[in-house]
């Protein structure tokens, strides 16, 4: 067991108060319940037995005297709190009051290290870290004492997503062979506030007793009515948290449930406040549900729309920004581009330039050398017929030794010359070789009937042994 001096440390570190007397006689009045204390002293003595209810409120009160002596920024932020619960927002809803509620800090931040700082932010925060805290230490008293049976959800979500999660999974468990049910969504407080926040709807909030007898029968025949499901499920954003939770337990407080089933309408405002437009306590038919939930709707519409034209404003303003930043990004990158593609068209026509220049000293170089390399075949040509007319020798005069050869050349030409029998194929070669009526050097000398092809195997054959003595026709035939 935890002994009196840890509980009274405790009290101290989540109240504030310096006073050991005075957090002494605070938790003597409640039996030294560290629950009951605190939930008084957060002004939620609704929770309490009737026959203690009295000393706690007058214990609690004595308590807010000492916290205004101790600080006063702490007097001055709860009197403007209770102003701004008061006020009616006559403007924008005529028949709707909305009561401003500070949320706790543990419900905004998700962490429990700024506990020093919760009755500066709000007298809220000291009674939405209970339920946590005491389930760490092993000192609840039963209603938060189920978050140690939680079951471990993954780590990459926060708490408050993984209270939600179990919730969404219970509710499923318990009621989801019904047709219609509420479409809770599977994520935290702010988190639901901020989608309904962008959704331009309002939040339905359920939290859940499980222990209370009407808590069947409601969720049964009234949430899962099939008519006001769809109406919630079309109209609002609903989040739904058991008051065994963290999370929900800190709702509940922040809301002031007093009765179960509860219900809430509410929508975000500004300086980490929501706004609480109707509270639904107790049993309600599924007709006074619809009705309520109508008359909500239709008397925030105003708000709704001023902010969802107000947002389309702002998005349109910004849609227009861009659209003249992109139109500048454009004509910068226009210019940028006519100046890269003038750069690169004068690289281009410098590249063709020095190209163009380089193929016509390609182009002269190479006819030059084409030029040479005719002379030299010309000059070749000419001194390889003088060669083979002077192998050739006289032409000989006719008679019985003397062999009469004519030779067809493919352009239509002929030639014919008298050669000795006993001269070889090699000289008729030759003497081809040293007419000016051919260019090419690869060919061959071929007689028709029979066809006859004189190739180099037959160069050493006299004209009588080839037999063309005493005369001959051969025609010449290009090799391919």
């Amino acid at each position: 067991m935890v002994d009196v001096r840890d509980k009274l440390a405790y009290f101290q570190a989540i109240t504030g108060l310096e006073d050991p007397d005075l957090c002494t006689e605070i938790l003597a009045a409640h039996g030294w319940d560290l629950e009951l204390a605190i939930a008084a002293f957060t002004g939620n003595p609704s929770e309490l037995e009737p026959s203690s209810a009295t000393a706690i409120t007058e214990v609690a009160g004595d308590v807010g005297s000492s916290i205004r002596n101790q600080s006063p920024s702490v007097s001055d932020s709860q009197n403007a709190f209770q102003r701004s619960e008061s006020t009616s927002i006559v403007a924008a809803a005529p028949n709707l009051a909305w009561n401003l509620i500070t949320l706790p800090i543990s419900v905004i931040s998700g962490s429990l290290g700024l506990v020093s700082g919760a009755i500066g932010l709000g007298m809220w925060a000291a009674g939405g870290v209970l339920s946590y805290s005491l389930g760490m230490l092993g000192l609840g008293s039963g209603r938060a004492g189920d978050s140690s049976a939680t079951s471990p959800l993954m780590s990459s979500v926060s708490a408050a997503a993984a209270e939600a999660m179990e919730f969404v999974a219970e509710f499923e468990r318990d009621f989801g062979g019904l047709r219609m049910r509420p479409n809770f969504v599977s994520e935290g407080f702010m988190d639901a506030l901020q989608r309904s926040r962008h959704a331009y709807k309002l939040l339905f909030v359920y939290l859940h007793s499980p222990e209370h007898p009407d808590t069947p029968v409601f969720c049964e025949r009234i949430l899962c009515n099939e008519v006001l499901a769809a109406f919630v499920n079309e109209n609002f954003v609903a989040w739904g948290g058991s008051i065994r939770s963290s999370e929900g337990f800190k709702m509940s407080n922040s809301l002031k449930a007093s009765r179960f089933p509860f219900c809430a309408v509410v929508m975000a405002a500004t300086n980490q406040r929501i706004a609480l437009l109707q509270q639904i306590e107790g049993p309600k038919s599924p007709e006074e549900m619809l009705s309520i939930l109508q008359k909500v709707l239709e008397e925030a519409a105003p708000v709704l729309v001023v902010a969802r034209s107000e947002a389309e404003e702002r998005r349109n303003n910004m849609r227009l920004r861009e659209e003249q930043d992109a139109a500048y990004r454009a004509a910068l990158e226009a210019d940028q581009a006519r100046e890269r593609q003038r750069r690169e068209e004068q690289e281009r026509l410098e590249r063709v330039a020095a190209e163009e220049e380089r193929k016509r000293r390609e182009e002269e170089e190479a006819r030059e050398r084409a030029a040479r390399e005719a002379a030299e075949r010309e000059a070749a040509l000419a001194r390889r017929r003088q060669e083979k007319a002077l192998s050739l020798g006289a032409e000989p005069e006719k008679g019985p030794d003397v062999t009469q050869v004519l030779v067809r050349f493919p352009t239509g030409e002929r030639k014919d010359r008298r050669f000795q029998s006993t001269a070889t194929i090699q000289s008729i070669y030759d003497y081809v070789d040293s007419l000016d009526c051919l260019d090419v050097e690869n060919y061959s000398l071929v007689s028709n009937f029979p066809r006859t092809v004189y190739g180099p195997e037959k160069l050493s054959m006299t004209l009588k042994e080839a037999g063309l003595h005493p005369q001959a026709s051969l025609f010449l035939e290009l090799n391919s």
